[in-house]
């Protein structure tokens, strides 16, 4: 007996701005309102791979509609986000993976009950920080333990102010993340962002043999397709520079280190699918551009991607502050899967049962690397 599989819907454009219950209604015929929000609650809606709560979400032509036939996993809550660092002046905290930084412009006039549906990380934040402050260290930070540098935390004291976030991580991204607790920190920390002077190491899966390298490209908003990706036009676009390390080399697969040089939005994923190394689980950068999209048999849950390094100089006192953070269950999980795959595959060969596929193909990418990467400064968790 086959298991149920998904049913997938493409949005017409005469659906185009209509609510996700509309056109749930619209696709599945029979099915009442009662019946379609109650897929939504039960956690059974993707719009474009992200799980969809909010029955008022309204759609835009050619957005991908998922129907699981299981329910997907629970977003992650305010007991997922953990305090790694705090004083009077910034918080570092480990953001988990299937939550937004910020809320987006034209969410901000929702009404509290539709937030909490799905929170952002600048909106939950404030109150970890007020809990942690009045009662104590809680399960979501980490009590009693010394600063990077060896020297206890220290809460501070008075009212929670508002957080201000001086980078993002994307929804599907775990890692490190800053924020300024003052204006003077936010300035300060802002100035260390555009020098482009932080220490920061992400850690990704990513398909194929990747080597090391630097890739080194200008950056656009729009590539051709609607999404963002490397220009030929030198005038055009941001620099960006990544310096990639392979780690572990796992089959079809390489575990990455990148050290960014420059932070520009979705880098990583853009250098290395030019390259043709597109990350395990990436819906968006699947490829060479143009091209077709590559096909992706990792099962990785989400993009394999996480900012597992962060160190910057204390906006007041100028101390350098350095922030390592394990990669989480799902990413260990996924690397372990497929070390399995491999260890099956050798066996199957050295047994004479059948060969390996093919790695994929690594020629002709552009960005092109053009310089060895900057020397790894130190060891990343795992």
């Amino acid at each position: 007996m086959s298991a149920p599989t998904a049913q997938i819907f493409h949005v017409p454009p005469e659906l185009a701005g209509q609510t996700i219950t509309s056109a749930l209604r619209h696709w599945l015929a029979g099915q009442s309102w009662s019946d379609v929000r109650g897929l939504l609650r039960a956690r059974h809606i993707q719009i474009n791979g992200n799980l969809c709560l909010d029955e008022g979400r309204r759609l835009k032509e050619a957005e991908v509609v998922k129907i699981l036939p299981h329910s997907a996993a629970a977003p992650p809550s305010e007991d997922d986000v953990r305090i790694r660092y705090i004083d009077q002046h910034l918080v570092v905290v480990e953001k988990p993976a299937g939550m937004t930084t910020l809320r987006h412009p034209e969410e901000r006039d929702w009404p509290r009950s539709r937030k909490q549906l799905q929170p952002t990380l600048d909106e939950i934040l404030p109150r970890i920080v007020e809990k942690r402050e009045r009662h104590g260290p809680s399960r979501g930070s980490a009590p009693g333990k010394k600063g990077s540098q060896g020297r206890k935390q220290s809460a501070p004291k008075g009212p929670t102010k508002r957080l201000r976030p001086v980078h993002r991580l994307d929804r599907e991204t775990s890692g490190l993340m800053v924020f300024a607790r003052t204006v003077d920190a936010e300035r300060a920390l802002g100035l260390q962002f555009r020098a482009h002077s932080l220490d920061r190491v992400y850690i990704a899966v990513a398909q194929g043999q990747v080597d090391e390298q630097t890739f080194e490209s200008n950056l656009v908003d729009d590539r051709g397709d609607g999404r963002r990706g490397s220009t030929h036009n030198p005038k055009l676009g941001k620099h960006a520079v990544t310096h990639v390390k392979p780690m572990e080399r796992i089959g079809k697969y390489t575990v990455v280190e990148c050290r960014l040089e420059t932070g520009r939005t979705h880098q990583i994923r853009i250098h290395l699918s030019e390259a043709g190394h597109p990350l395990c689980g990436d819906k968006v950068y699947r490829g060479k551009f143009p091209g077709p999209p590559m096909a992706d048999d990792s099962g990785a849950p989400r993009v394999a991607l996480h900012a597992a390094e962060l160190g910057f100089d204390h906006p007041i006192t100028g101390e350098h502050l350095r922030h390592v953070m394990p990669l989480p269950r799902e990413l260990v999980e996924l690397i372990d899967r497929l070390r399995e795959t491999g260890k099956h595959r050798r066996a199957r060969r050295a047994s004479g049962a059948g060969e390996e596929p093919p790695a994929v193909d690594e020629g002709g990418a552009e960005p092109r690397p053009v310089k060895k990467p900057k020397k790894n400064n130190g060891p990343l968790g795992g």
